[in-house]
């Protein structure tokens, strides 16, 4: 029977790109490579893959000696034992190389030397051939049987299952890279407006400027700047939505402010200043959106400081996010967005009238508007009323509009309608 040519990846540019960090700093695939040393009793034991221009390559390598090649090291494969393994022409067990007149003609065997080497392909769960899972010592090893070759086939399965998940895992960010870069001109991006009212007497007070992006049924929005924050976009998908919202606040009547959200990162980048700088827009408000711990405080200070000739600064997620008293006491904000955690079923909690009591207090101490985040019952708005809450926002007043039903809603409100 002939030998069936083994199928490779195609070598395209993605397929050719650096591994994933992931990979290529596996501990548990260093931690494999490491125990079927042990268990065979060989000084190097290695994973490479083959790529472009007929090469292969070493991935990983476990060694306590001082080898001249390591990971990333390249060779025509055709000088490897792993190639010629894969196409038939030498066994996977090899006791002795002097056993096989091809390995004679193989620089490696005199090179590092090669003693005696076990091997097996790695294969993808298509079929593929990704590239070799090998052992080798120095020295001639005759003991070594069909036994020692199904373990360390049984180890080079972990290995392949590892590396499936991480081309898997990459595959996913590049196609998500792929969709968020398709949203950075904007013209992909919807913003709809969400009231924000004043709970002493119904008024509007102001909109929050929600981006939404394609498929919103099976995507929502966190999903798209979750993608654009995993692929390195954060920044960038955030200031589309900011210049996106922007470009609808002229339709906000006046003495009825529109808040714009951006992250403590999206804000010391200087790049939000900026486009405020050039907006020329008035009756702002800045969101200040913490999902995530602050790298630098210092800076987001001195950023948020700038921006307040152009906005007032809010903090949203109070009660809930990383915002800390810190946060509160020296960004100096003139909104706090209390989160929906504390408003949702206020009405027969007392731990959370409690801490919304006390928010109260405390807004007032340091004279900011607090709103209320949302509320969706008339008993959650009566509470919060009661409390001293000065603002609400949730579904009992208005789901997020496209931007001209929410000037219909913002006038009919303030007409009385």
């Amino acid at each position: 029977m002939g030998i069936v040519a083994p199928i490779l990846p195609a070598f395209d540019e993605a397929s050719a790109r650096p591994l994933a960090d992931e990979l290529v700093t596996d501990p548990g695939i260093d931690r494999i490579l490491a125990s079927v040393r042990g268990h065979l009793g060989v000084e190097i034991a290695f994973v490479s893959r083959y790529v472009e221009d007929d090469q292969r390559e070493l991935t990983h390598v476990s060694s306590d000696l001082d080898l001249p090649m390591g990971p990333g090291f390249r060779e025509h494969r055709e000088e490897s034992y792993c190639w010629h393994i894969l196409n038939g022409r030498l066994p996977e067990l090899i006791q002795d190389p002097a056993d096989h007149p091809l390995t004679q003609k193989l620089a490696i065997t005199d090179f590092l030397p090669v003693g005696c080497h076990i091997n097996t392909p790695l294969r993808l769960a298509d079929g593929t051939v990704w590239g070799s899972f090998c052992a080798l010592g120095r020295t001639p090893d005759r003991s070594l049987n069909a036994r020692d070759l199904n373990i360390l086939k049984s180890f080079a399965g972990l290995v392949g299952e590892r590396i499936e998940a991480s081309l898997e895992e990459d595959i996913m960010l590049r196609q998500a890279r792929r969709r968020v870069e398709a949203m950075l001109d904007g013209h992909a991006v919807t913003i709809f407006q969400q009231p924000i009212h004043d709970l002493a007497n119904g008024r509007p007070v102001g909109v929050e400027c929600l981006a939404r992006f394609p498929d919103l049924t099976k995507r929502g929005p966190q999903a798209w700047f979750d993608d654009a924050e995993r692929t390195g976009l954060g920044n960038q998908l955030e200031m589309t939505a900011v210049r996106c919202a922007l470009e609808t606040v002229g339709t906000v009547p006046d003495g009825i402010y529109a808040a714009i959200n951006a992250s403590p990162a999206t804000i010391i980048s200087g790049e939000l200043r900026k486009v405020l700088e050039q907006s020329g827009a008035r009756d702002l408000v800045i969101e200040v959106t913490e999902h995530q711990q602050v790298a630098d405080f210092g800076a987001l200070a001195r950023e948020i400081a700038a921006l307040k000739p152009f906005a007032r600064i809010a903090i949203d997620d109070v009660g809930t996010g990383y915002s800390g008293l810190r946060h509160l006491i020296e960004l100096q904000p003139d909104v706090l967005k209390m989160d929906m955690i504390l408003t949702r079923e206020c009405d027969t909690d007392p731990a959370r009238r409690a801490i919304a009591a006390a928010m109260v207090q405390f807004s007032r101490d340091i004279g900011a508007k607090l709103v209320a985040e949302g509320i969706e019952t008339e008993g959650e708005r009566a509470v919060m009323q009661d409390l001293g809450v000065d603002h609400g926002q949730g579904y009992l007043f208005a789901r997020p509009l496209p931007v001209v039903a929410a000037q219909q809603h913002l006038l009919g409100v303030a007409l009385g309608e």
